[in-house]
């Protein structure tokens, strides 16, 4: 493999500045509209009725659907295309969300709520590996993860504006909502249906990608090749030790973090206020989003100080993430809580784009989708085990408890990435 050229955007030819302009754009849409909907969920279930056990329900629809479709569709993107499985996602986003205005009913809300899933499984892995080969090709040889962190920088401040708008909607113009018989947070997934249809339109005029026609034929032969698409994709990832490694880092990961990044707003909320907490913790939200994006925005000079040795780099990270975890689990006051808080944030977005460079390293283009769409379900399967021991041990003894033994885990994939960083620096696949 030739060794990479540092990045440098300003030295970047045209296209590849544009290219990476227009995912940047891409995502921030994209993002944006879900983050709309993201800071006013619960309490727009809450006021259609629904109780704790009916929302955990639905989640538990969303992410059933996401689990079981997100390796076939990623073997799809892989055979027929990323842009029309990718605009396949955006119908399926349209669809959950009108569901959604529509009805207050539980089976309805139900159905919404598997079109969520089902979108997020289609949107797996699909322009993520569109804008890798893409970048490549208009960059070779050039390191690809400063790049994938701008998108990240932009990602992170689509769900961030989004959460902030979406939260102040309800209050600005729930009123006229109500004047027309719907709920006031209605007001904002109504805004996240324009701003998708937005992405639509956006995907359709901006993202070129050079495939042939979509015919019926070529339809029907890529789900047919779906299977031996996702048979090999395993075989490579159980058969490569640093895709192993790696995926095996990752799940450990999200054992660890994902716990933090649900349970947070119930930990904090006691320290605030009560009068001004709900408030807050949507300040908060918004706070983490933004730190997220920072974080992405500092990734590339992290890599530039540990020499451009991702697997490195994401080590030092895990192990960051596991010192200031426990130190956010030690927090009794609202501001050591909210500078830790963000201290971690920031750290978690920075741990992406490594992983992603070494993941995209390892796999060639006919499989860049599938083993994108591995990836997020072998992290979503870390994460919800990570979820389920976090709370029962919030349960028997504390949440300070649970994410201090989270950290562990992390302690756990930052050895997983040592022994990476050996493999890749001895140049072993």
């Amino acid at each position: 493999m030739a060794a990479e050229i540092e990045f440098s955007f300003k030295a970047l030819t045209p296209t590849a500045q544009r290219h990476i302009r227009v995912f940047q754009v891409h995502q921030f849409l994209d993002r944006f509209a879900m983050g709309l909907t993201v800071a006013v969920v619960a309490l727009a279930l809450t006021d259609r009725g629904m109780d704790l056990f009916q929302i955990s329900l639905l989640f538990g629809v969303y992410s059933l659907t996401t689990m079981t479709l997100e390796l076939p569709f990623g073997g799809l993107a892989d055979t027929i295309g990323r842009k029309p499985v990718f605009l396949a996602a955006v119908i399926a986003s349209l669809m959950s969300l009108a569901l959604f205005l529509s009805s207050s009913h539980f089976s309805v809300l139900a159905l919404s709520f598997a079109f969520i899933g089902f979108g997020r499984a289609l949107r797996s892995g699909t322009l993520d590996a569109w804008f890798v080969e893409t970048f490549r090709t208009a960059a070779p040889n050039v390191d690809v993860q400063p790049a994938l962190a701008k998108a990240q920088w932009a990602n992170a401040m689509g769900l961030a504006i989004g959460a902030i708008l979406g939260g102040l909607l309800p209050d600005a113009f729930g009123a006229v909502g109500m004047a027309y018989g719907i709920s006031v947070y209605d007001v904002s997934y109504a805004a996240s249906f324009a701003v998708m249809l937005a992405v639509l339109l956006y995907t359709l005029l901006f993202i070129v990608e050079n495939q042939p026609p979509l015919k019926p034929k070529a339809l029907k032969n890529g789900f047919t090749n779906v299977p031996s698409v996702i048979a090999a994709a395993t075989a490579l990832a159980l058969k490569h030790p640093t895709l192993s490694m790696l995926l095996a880092a990752l799940a450990l990961f999200l054992m660890a973090t994902n716990p933090v990044e649900v349970i947070w707003p119930t930990y904090a909320k006691p320290m605030l206020n009560e009068g001004f907490a709900n408030t807050a913790i949507g300040a908060l939200t918004a706070a983490y989003f933004f730190s997220i994006a920072l974080g992405a925005s500092l990734s590339a000079p992290i890599s530039r100080l540990f020499r451009r040795r991702h697997a490195v780099t994401l080590a030092a990270l895990f192990a960051s993430l596991a010192v200031v975890q426990i130190a956010l689990a030690v927090q009794q006051g609202i501001l050591g809580f909210i500078f830790v808080f963000i201290a971690y944030s920031i750290a978690l977005g920075a741990s992406e784009t490594p992983a992603s460079s070494i993941l995209h390293r390892c796999v060639e283009d006919r499989q860049r989708s599938t083993m994108l769409s591995l990836r997020s379900l072998i992290q979503q399967l870390g994460a919800a085990l990570g979820l389920v021991m976090a709370g029962a041990i919030a349960e028997i003894y504390s949440t300070s408890i649970a994410w201090s033994v989270g950290a562990v885990f992390l302690l756990l994939a930052m050895a997983l990435a040592l022994i990476l960083a050996k493999r890749l620096s001895a140049g072993a696949d």
